[in-house]
């Protein structure tokens, strides 16, 4: 097997200037299958200007992409970030359209096919990932390399009328079209992905599958899923419980702890979830100095202008919501601009009574699975974004519409007032869930797809 990724499942430590094996999710799930085959992962090495030749790391052969610093620029930051980003997210921002962009976002995926083909062979699978290469299934068809072509969408796809607005729309659609399995994280991505196909090509499919020159290409449902079980075992660990007893004792032990744990992103509506708790304060003034809220805000693109506007904007929020909620030594609002380490991250999902997930849009978002998986107990609620894919897979949680920020503080008084300290059979139920489809089930039934 292939795989094909913006990045490679390692990263080069400067300090000890040895490769080590990334964190996450799909590098997680991917390792021991590669492992057990002969497999290579091809992607960008993340140094600019700085040709690697292939290597091999815990048994997996690495074929590194080298991409020049201007080039990356245009690329990721440009088409994938100004373009591709926003449009796919339902243009929470309204995205760019450049021709400048268009270009370099086709050269990469010619790079990142070129360097596939080289690797596949008669029998071999290819699994793309991304909206970052959705040009390679196409290219390696036209390569002869259309063996077992396998595309995952891990991001949403958008509605037909914003997609349709993109000039390379059809470019877009017929790249997908290479493979022979283009896979999504919720039955809403995949029906709008067939209604731009229809739009775009012409071609009628159904829900499942799609005819396009001359070949059947399989529409697959596929949501993403986490190593639950290794995450509600280091959950349970002595020092994680410990620390997560210090979490709550540093906040001054408040009656309720809601958590929010995101990217600094402006998908991810932590500015529409302040002025919720804003409200929910205003309404409620019993509840000032009981409730506190802890913000994790993990950097993200901190060369882009407008994430650099996106910080101020939230910090500044916070500073007056607590301005004018806080009491001597209790703010309402703890903002942690940095990303914690595992099992203070563990801690702080033990702590909180509440875990607020309200995405204006998401792909799936897994920090709502990690806070399930880790509530051995039952406790604990998880209010969810209704336009976050996990909503699909979750129904057991409490899911609000983000936009509304009276309706998401009266749930959070709803479920304040229901006692989330409590069992309750919607915990249980939202673990078995997580449990049962995990990253290891989701990896699978995407492979046996291909695999047949």
């Amino acid at each position: 097997m292939v795989v094909v990724a913006n990045r490679l499942p390692v990263a080069f430590n400067e300090k000890t200037e040895e490769w080590e094996t990334s964190p996450g999710g799909l590098v997680s799930a991917l390792t021991p299958i590669l492992q057990g085959v002969t497999g290579s992962w091809v992607g960008w090495s993340g140094i600019p200007d700085h040709p690697i030749e292939p290597f091999d790391h815990s048994g997996i052969r690495n074929i590194p992409i080298d991409l020049s610093q201007a080039l990356y620029e245009e690329f990721y930051v440009g088409f994938c970030n100004g373009t591709l980003w926003p449009l796919y997210h339902s243009a929470v921002r309204p995205p760019e359209f450049h021709r400048h962009w268009w270009r370099p976002y086709r050269e990469v995926n010619q790079l990142f096919a070129m360097a596939a083909a080289n690797e596949i062979g008669p029998d071999d699978i290819a699994w793309v990932q991304d909206y970052q290469l959705q040009l390679v299934p196409q290219m390696l068809r036209e390569m002869g390399k259309g063996h077992r072509i396998g595309f995952y969408l891990h991001i949403p796809f958008p509605p037909v009328e914003l997609f349709t607005t993109m000039p390379w729309r059809r470019q877009v659609v017929e790249g997908l079209l290479g493979a022979d399995v283009v896979a999504f994280q919720s039955s809403q991505s995949r029906s709008n992905f067939l209604d731009a196909v229809v739009a775009v090509s012409g071609t009628a499919g159904t829900e499942d599958a799609v005819t396009w020159d001359g070949r059947e290409i399989h529409l697959q449902v596929s949501p993403i899923g986490i190593d639950a079980a290794s995450i509600a075992l280091a959950a349970q660990s002595e020092d994680v419980l410990a620390m997560a007893k210090k979490v709550r004792s540093r906040l001054g032990d408040p009656r309720v702890i809601i958590l929010g744990v995101d990217r600094l992103d402006y998908t991810k509506g932590i500015d529409q979830r302040i002025r919720s708790l804003q409200t929910l304060l205003e309404n409620r003034k019993d509840l000032v100095g009981k409730v506190s809220f802890v913000q994790v805000a993990v950097p993200s693109r901190e060369d882009v202008i407008a994430y650099q506007e996106i910080r101020d904007d939230i910090e500044g929020l916070v500073g007056r919501v607590n301005g004018e909620f806080a009491r001597v030594g209790r703010p309402p609002i703890h903002y942690l601009y940095r990303s914690l380490p595992i099992d203070e991250l563990l801690a702080h999902y033990k702590a909180a009574d509440i875990m607020l997930v309200t995405p204006l849009r998401d792909g799936m978002n897994l920090v709502a699975k990690e806070y399930v998986a880790t509530r051995s107990d039952d406790t604990g609620v998880l209010v969810l974004s209704e336009f976050a894919g996990a909503a699909e897979v979750l129904t057991d949680a409490t899911l609000v519409n983000p936009y509304d920020l009276d309706g998401m503080a009266a749930s959070l008084a709803g479920v304040i007032d229901g006692r989330p300290d409590l069992p309750g059979e919607s915990m249980a139920a939202l673990r078995e869930s997580v449990a049962t489809q995990d990253v290891f089930w989701w990896a699978e039934r995407c492979l046996s797809v291909l695999d047949q």
